[in-house]
């Protein structure tokens, strides 16, 4: 026999809070938040439900205050890859001053990683990996040189990195521009390379918090392939073209047109939230 179950996909969102559980102390209704709602550690299973809906909800100490200076469409695209990227500067003990080569810095954790560790962690130097057409757009995001990987191979490159952040799981062979004793993060699963570390995700909004002064001066940006954002109809074009690896940055859905969210909750659907939960008009959300 088989058994069908319908999943929701998705764990980035970012929208406004509709309603709020009793012991919701940090949200009001009519805020603008946004987060991750799939908690990685949680001692039960996650949440079978996604954001890729009208109507989610989730718990408070998983979302934070979007920035005043982003969109909808920035926020919802930074939680996931943001705090993946912080996470795995702290797996690898990463220190000012130190160097990086960074794979894959045009995708959605590598664009922050590159930021990140040139604008908040103080690097000495920037390395990453793109390809032809996205060689400027990385310099731009701050490496100090970028490698083109179609026209070099990663023995060629004669210099050592203090840390190899491994973005798009290839450190079965990024691991050779690595210094001998230098920590080698991989954020794929499994572990294409022995050497090589994963670093798993703390989901938290105080994180998101944390970083709210960046992202507000302009320190830290968010990046959206210029595809999109993508129209809730276009769904199967959205992941199509995510699963063709040129992405830019993350990949964007707006699921419903402002004018069309529900200025109120549905009265039937209003005991799903439970004290220590917000329920939220989903705006904009990613894919990615």
């Amino acid at each position: 026999m088989l058994v069908f179950v319908q999943v929701v996909p998705g764990c980035d969102m970012a929208g406004v809070v509709l309603e709020k559980g009793s012991s919701v102390t940090k949200f009001d209704i009519g805020d603008e938040i946004y987060g991750n709602i799939q908690d990685f550690n949680a001692e039960e299973n996650l949440k079978q439900l996604g954001t890729l809906a009208e109507l989610v909800v989730v718990e408070e100490s998983l979302i934070a205050r979007k920035p005043k200076n982003l969109s909808f469409e920035e926020a919802a695209s930074l939680p996931l890859a943001v705090q993946t990227a912080i996470e795995g500067f702290k797996t690898a003990g990463f220190k000012e001053g130190q160097s990086i080569f960074v794979v894959g810095g045009a995708g959605g954790v590598g664009t922050l990683v590159v930021q990140l560790v040139k604008h908040l962690y103080g690097a000495s130097y920037v390395v990453a990996t793109t390809s032809t057409p996205k060689v400027e757009f990385v310099k731009k995001l701050g490496a100090d040189k970028v490698v083109d990987y179609t026209k070099t191979r990663y023995e060629d490159i004669n210099e050592k990195y203090d840390f190899v952040y491994d973005t798009i799981g290839d450190s079965k062979n990024s691991f050779v521009v690595a210094k001998d004793d230098a920590p080698i993060v991989d954020i794929t699963w499994p572990l294409p390379n022995p050497r090589a570390v994963y670093s798993s995700l703390t989901v938290s909004g105080e994180n998101l918090e944390k970083l709210r002064p960046y992202l507000e001066s302009g320190k830290l940006k968010a990046v959206i392939d210029p595809t999109g954002p993508y129209n809730f109809g276009d769904i199967i074009e959205a992941f199509r073209y995510l699963e063709t690896g040129r992405a830019r940055g993350k990949v964007v859905i707006s699921p419903f047109p402002s004018e069309h969210l529900p200025s109120s909750i549905p009265s039937e659907s209003k005991n799903n939230v439970t004290s220590e939960m917000v329920r939220m008009d989903l705006k904009k959300i990613y894919v990615s």
